[in-house]
């Protein structure tokens, strides 16, 4: 933002503000409710979202009954997620009945798409504005334009290649933190959305996000997740390998974690920092394959083929044995043959990932696997194949859990179980999930557990001295 936008958006807030609290002072305090959908990066968004609502004088609300500002931050990954973004979406038209003052604002990846914000246009009155993943930090000024103009608008990005700064932040968890430290992707995976609605990459300068650091370690946050589309590609005054180091000298008691890396852009510097600093790097690395398939990997544009990627797993281990290794995995990507399948299944073998996310294969307008429709497998065959990867998976996951029973875990505790308010639930450094009973107030607090049982995708115990 140049310094004429920055007052101009100065100007909207306090506007919306001084509006909010006149009406406070008359008695109708105003309210905000934000819906997220989709990845880290998202959630890392509605914390903007909230902290810019909540800077304008709006108070938090679970309740979208009670709302007089509805945000709903959408994802388009998949079709599956904007479908279920437009349905909430719809819910929203008995809301503006009830209170026709009600404003409604779709924000996020969905809202980048043109068709989709047609489609919102002509199909969805009820939505008084949109505002794409460039456009966020302009809330207080699309609040602003509504308020005054009392008629819809639609937002969009001028991608200017810097990343807005000095947003308001709300964080959802004070003991762990998202921080953004660059926005984009310059990849295009052939079957991927997200450099079409995220634009290209944008790094923060590198001062900024060492700033941001040291403040949340200040206010106690003990677990801190640097976000990027590709964090390896990180390009300020250094790259990702050095300004992890520089983060890694800040004092306290707290630990990083990164994601996502791409492996075409994973360093040996990378790994020689996290292997330098094991107290303070998180012994986790999301490292997504895609596919164990080298044709399909070159069909889906990663420029990289399995044996590199192997490489990397073998640096990782070999610098960190208890290293816990989780990916990604397309299942019946456009032409995917049995033998692509059964390739991916022997990298799963020879990995042993803790975890893997995998996804079936989910066509993306406008994306170049998209238009290779003669080549899409069955729906039955997908289902099929990823059934048997689940499988895989599931065996593998519970031997690695295994090697936990027995031994005695750091967790830092996140939740308590609705069903049962005695126990509680937290994660490892390496990112395990761990369930536990507990006494007293312990949500954001360390503490040790014996692991006494193990499943695929969870550890149980209970706190010892």
């Amino acid at each position: 933002m140049n310094i004429q936008e920055n007052e101009q958006l100065q100007a909207c807030l306090q506007k919306v503000k001084q509006k909010n609290m006149r009406d406070a002072e008359n008695g109708k305090q105003r309210y905000v409710y934000i819906q997220t959908f989709g990845c880290q990066q998202n959630e890392a968004d509605g914390e903007k979202l909230r902290g810019m609502a909540e800077e304008m004088g709006y108070r938090y609300t679970t309740d979208a009954e009670q709302a007089d500002l509805i945000l709903l931050n959408t994802c388009a990954v998949r079709e599956h997620a904007e479908l279920k973004a437009l349905s909430i979406i719809g819910n929203c038209k008995h809301l503006r009945e009830k209170n026709p003052e009600l404003i409604v604002g779709v924000c996020g990846c969905m809202t980048a798409q043109q068709k989709r914000v047609e489609q919102l246009k002509k199909g969805y009155p009820y939505v008084t504005f949109t505002l794409e993943p460039a456009s966020l930090h302009l809330l207080p000024v699309a609040l602003c334009r509504v308020m005054e103009e009392h008629r819809r608008r639609f937002f969009l990005g001028d991608d200017d290649g810097e990343a807005a700064e000095g947003v308001p932040i709300t964080r959802t968890h004070p003991h762990r933190a998202y921080v953004s430290i660059m926005y984009g992707c310059n990849n295009f995976c052939t079957y991927c959305i997200v450099p079409y609605v995220r634009g290209r990459e944008r790094s923060r300068e590198s001062e900024r996000v060492i700033a941001e650091v040291r403040e949340l370690v200040a206010s106690g946050c003990r677990d801190i997740t640097l976000l990027g589309q590709n964090v390896n590609s990180y390009k300020s005054d250094c790259d990702f390998a050095g300004l992890l180091a520089r983060l890694c000298e800040i004092p306290g008691d707290f630990l990083l974690r990164f994601m996502t890396s791409h492996p075409k852009d994973v360093s040996d510097r990378l790994i020689e920092v996290m292997a330098k600093y094991p107290h303070r790097m998180a012994p986790h690395f999301h490292l997504p394959l895609q596919s164990g398939s080298d044709r399909i990997l070159s069909a889906m544009n990663r420029r990289y083929t399995v044996a590199h990627y192997l490489g990397i797993v073998d640096k990782l281990r070999a610098a960190m044995p208890d290293i816990t290794l989780t990916s990604d995995i397309i299942v019946g990507f456009p032409g995917e043959t049995e033998e692509d399948f059964a390739a991916t299944l022997d990298a799963l073998r020879r990995v042993r990932f803790d975890m893997v996310y995998s996804f079936l294969y989910s066509p993306r307008s406008g994306t170049p696997a998209a238009e290779r429709e003669e080549r899409f497998v069955p729906d039955e065959v997908k289902s099929e194949r990823f059934a048997r990867l689940l499988a895989l998976q599931d065996e593998i996951a519970l031997a690695a859990n295994r090697r936990y029973e027995g031994k005695t875990e750091r967790v830092l505790t996140d939740s308590i179980s609705r069903g049962d308010r005695n126990m509680y639930s937290g994660r490892t450094a390496s990112g395990k999930l761990v369930h536990y009973p507990a006494e007293g107030e312990v949500i954001g607090q360390f503490v040790h557990v014996k692991i006494e049982r193990a499943d695929p995708y969870a550890l149980h115990g209970v706190i010892v001295e």
